[in-house]
């Protein structure tokens, strides 16, 4: 969807007076420990090798179309990745294309999905090949009564294709599989229809539906390859493995397993109050990862146990998420400059699409970033101010750098969370319009 297209709301300019006396809580910068997976180097060379090692795709006549399906998550490097399987294949003298495989995202429009990939770093100069994008699909036939398997048209006419996905947690359904490349296929090349089909009867439709549509295309797409991604705690490549078609099951379970084992985390089981400077369609499907917010907010769904945030204020989108405000019924504040930039047709879209309409809803919209902290500050039910259990973060992906009050900072000490933490206290503050200037650096 082109900027032109956006169909933004208007909200009020709200401002309540006795907000003004609220007090703001000093703070701490602290970084956080995390489970250590070193960074790959050479990652051009690691893309490049895991090719060479996938048997099926060196089976296809040179000359050949193949096209390689990208998602619109914000993977690390993920520019850089879709690159090298591009010039890779070219040296095999192949035509590689690239199709957005995101299901109903960017407004569930051609042009709207190659611009999602655009803010990924992905465009046909960039990547010196051509972007097809369609939401035209194959129906490669029923797996159950009223759900068909839809393809990807341009994909499925190819000689072979290449799937590109990180494995992660997902944010709603804990099962053996998860965020993949199985999800790519069911859900990603299925398009707006796939998106529709997995997701028709709610999280059970993930659980049960996915499976069966991802074993359908694998038997009728000439799906050849896939690059399976692991990110670190600090959102870098830290594994790449080589995925053949037939043990692409087996091979995402023992990597969901591993890439879970290395999920950075809030150090806490409850919060007062949080605050998330950013969030988006490529940090989390939900705009903030429930394993962080504590919240899935799906009527019927059960929120994780821990941790239990009790007020959460979002302040910005991120420029990937192309104004896909999903996740702002997650929210308890939002400010006005980035309520007014909503796209509610690809919210919507998304919504209605993967049938969690929560994840759409709207918060409390007020003036600007200093209105929402000292709302947020006043409506967590504690009365004291040093006593505040509040956070900062950058994303819900972002958890290396905090901002804690005097709390949370001496509980993460005690349990030897911190890595480091700068001696000098800070204080909240705002430029002459209410942005909030005082934030997490990484």
């Amino acid at each position: 969807m082109t900027a032109t297209q956006f169909q933004s709301p208007s909200f009020p300019v709200i401002r309540f007076p006795h907000l003004a006396e609220v007090k703001l809580p000093p703070l701490h910068r602290v970084r956080i420990r995390h489970p250590k997976a070193p960074t790959l180097q050479n990652l051009e060379k690691r893309v490049a090798d895991a090719l060479e090692s996938c048997h099926h795709l060196q089976q296809i006549p040179r000359g050949s179309e193949v096209a390689i399906a990208v998602g619109s998550r914000g993977i690390a490097k993920i520019d850089t990745i879709s690159r090298t399987v591009v010039s890779q294949l070219k040296e095999w003298d192949l035509k590689p294309f690239i199709v957005p495989a995101m299901g109903s995202h960017g407004g569930g429009t051609d042009e709207g999905q190659q611009e999602v990939l655009k803010k990924l770093g992905i465009d046909e100069e960039s990547m010196g090949c051509e972007i097809r994008s369609s939401m035209k699909t194959v129906d490669y036939g029923s797996i159950c009564e009223g759900i068909h398997c839809h393809f990807d048209a341009n994909a499925a006419g190819s000689a072979g294709i290449v799937l590109i996905n990180r494995i992660k947690a997902h944010t709603s359904f804990p099962r053996e599989i998860e965020s993949g490349l199985i999800k790519l296929i069911a859900v990603g090349l299925g398009k707006a229809e796939g998106a529709r089909s997995v997701h028709r009867i709610g999280p059970k439709g993930l659980q049960e539906i996915l499976p069966k549509l991802a074993m359908k295309a694998i038997k009728s797409a000439p799906i050849k390859a896939g690059i399976a991604l692991i990110e670190n705690a600090n959102r870098e490549i830290c594994h790449i493995e080589p995925v053949e078609p037939e043990v692409i099951f087996e091979t995402e379970k023992r990597l969901l397993r591993k890439a879970k084992s290395l999920m950075p985390s809030l150090p806490f089981d409850q919060l007062d109050a949080l605050i998330v400077e950013e969030f988006g369609k490529e940090i989390s499907g939900a705009g903030l990862d429930p394993h962080i917010s504590g919240r899935t907010d799906i009527r019927g769904v059960d929120n994780p146990s821990t941790p239990f945030i009790h007020k959460i204020a979002a302040l910005r989108m991120t420029a990937a998420t192309n104004r896909n405000g999903m996740g702002t019924g997650m929210v308890d504040f939002l400010p006005q400059p980035t309520a007014n930039k909503l796209d509610l047709h690809s919210m919507y879209m998304n919504a209605i699409s993967s049938t969690v309409l929560e994840k759409a809803f709207l918060p409390i919209v007020l003036a600007n970033d200093q209105e929402v902290i000292r709302a947020l500050v006043t409506t967590c039910w504690q009365q004291e101010m040093n006593s505040i259990r509040l956070a900062q973060i950058r994303s819900t992906l972002h958890l290396n750098e905090m901002l804690l009050t005097r709390p949370l900072f001496q509980e993460a000490q005690s349990k030897g969370s911190i890595v480091s933490f700068d001696e000098q206290i800070e204080s909240f503050k705002f430029d002459p319009s209410g942005q909030l200037l005082t934030k997490v650096q990484c």
